[in-house]
């Protein structure tokens, strides 16, 4: 009778020793060692640049309050996408973990093989619900969303109308199209209307964020529903950075700009004011969403949302269809927080948003300058190029319905004892 325990040893040790060898094999090939040489040039030099971007390692939940590994300190954290302050929630949390344990940890699949519960089709109903649209399609991200839209519903036939400044996720699903690409100046409405006037395309589609992340202003949503109803185009806006806490009720752009139902195609995240987990969707008309089930890319060949992340999105627009208290909490401190930083001296971009850049200019200030707030209880990050164009580096503070009015006069306070340490401000 074999012994099983010694043909186990040898059998491990003979895949250590292989893989020893095949990490030996890679690590001394000449086009490994070339292409090493290759990318940690272009390290050096962005590092040179003074744009390389370190990543700070947090060891707590996200919250307002964090502590970051090599300290033991609470830290005021001012640079999350957490609107309306809901990642940590407790009902969030405990939702999550009851339906983690009656659904388990994931579908092992693509949805339409076996990987839809009933519960993804609730939270879509729910999405839609919220939007007043007819139906929704869940992705893993609103990155996928954008990637997996454009491609599926545009031909050659057919023209996209792009503002120049629209995320990269946008960029990069428009780029998988075959349609005729255009890219019309950031808001720039006689420029939008000049080519769309000039366009016989098929199908035309005006394409913008509704919110752009780096500086916190807002489409004219308005003046461009005007134009699309005027030259007959569809519109497209990219909700990430508006949905749940934009306008009165949270609903977005499209209320914010008061012109509620009148886009075409609304793409958003789950990942960020709805629980700040992780998901994406399309929400439209149901000829588009049941088109895209069948040739959208990214949800044909992703595994389908795991029940923990689409129980967040679920608890989170419970909430938010019940009250619109968080919603106008964060509205209440984006305005404080504006309000005395421009007292203070400071350029703040955007508009009347909780993203409130801080505008530096040069991107070794404003990697210095997050430093100095880290050091005075405050986290913060500074944004250059390629993020950002040259010359425009900034500090990106983001304010939460759960930070406090005590939270947000710290963080003005240290702005203003490190503005006026490193000259940016009087």
């Amino acid at each position: 009778m074999p012994n099983f325990s010694k043909l186990t040893q040898m059998r491990g040790l003979q895949v250590y020793l292989l893989r020893g060898s095949l990490h030996r094999s890679y690590s001394s090939s000449p086009a490994n060692a070339q292409f090493r040489e290759i990318i940690s040039e272009q390290i050096k030099s962005i590092k040179e640049a003074g744009t390389f971007k370190s990543e700070r390692i947090i060891t707590s939940s996200q919250s307002t309050q964090i502590t970051v590994e090599g300290s033991n300190k609470n830290i005021l954290n001012f640079c999350a996408n957490n609107y309306l302050g809901l990642a940590n929630n407790p009902e969030v949390i405990k939702y999550s973990n009851e339906i983690l344990s009656k659904y388990g940890a994931g579908l092992s699949s693509v949805r339409f093989i076996c990987g839809t519960q009933d519960i993804h089709k609730n939270l879509e109903k729910k999405i839609a619900q919220f939007h007043g649209r007819e139906d929704t399609i869940l992705y893993a991200s609103c990155f996928d969303a954008n990637a997996g839209l454009f491609e599926a519903i545009l031909t050659p036939e057919d023209a996209v109308f792009s503002d120049e400044l629209n995320h990269a996720s946008i960029i990069d699903g428009i780029r998988l199209c075959k349609a005729q690409k255009n890219r019309y100046k950031h808001r720039d409405l006689n420029d939008l209307e000049n080519q769309l006037k000039s366009s016989t395309a098929r199908m035309k589609l005006i394409v913008t964020d509704g919110v752009f992340s780096m500086d916190g202003n807002i489409a004219p949503l308005k003046e461009i529903v005007s134009l699309a109803k005027k030259y007959n185009a569809l519109t497209f806006i990219d909700e990430c950075h508006a949905t749940g806490f934009l306008g009165k009720t949270g609903r977005g752009t499209e209320e914010y700009c008061e012109v509620m139902g009148s886009v075409d195609i609304i793409n958003s995240t789950l990942g960020k004011a709805l629980g700040g987990a992780a998901g994406g969707y399309t929400t439209g008309p149901k000829e588009l969403i049941t088109f895209l089930r069948q040739k959208s890319r990214p949800y044909l060949f992703s595994n389908t949302l795991p029940p923990a992340v689409v129980a967040t999105g679920t608890k989170v627009l419970d909430m938010l269809l019940k009250s619109s208290e968080l919603t106008e909490k964060v509205q209440t401190n984006t305005k404080h927080f504006r309000d005395a930083m421009t007292k203070a001296g400071f350029t703040i971009a955007g508009e009347n948003h909780p993203i409130c850049p801080v505008m530096l200019g040069d991107a070794r200030l404003a990697s210095i300058f997050a430093d100095e707030m880290l050091k005075r209880g405050i986290y913060v990050i500074g944004f250059s190029y390629p993020v950002v164009p040259k010359g425009k580096a900034r500090i990106r503070v983001q304010i939460s319905a759960a930070h406090t009015k005590d939270d947000i006069d710290h963080a003005i306070a240290a702005f203003t004892e490190v503005g006026k340490s490193l000259k940016v401000i009087q």
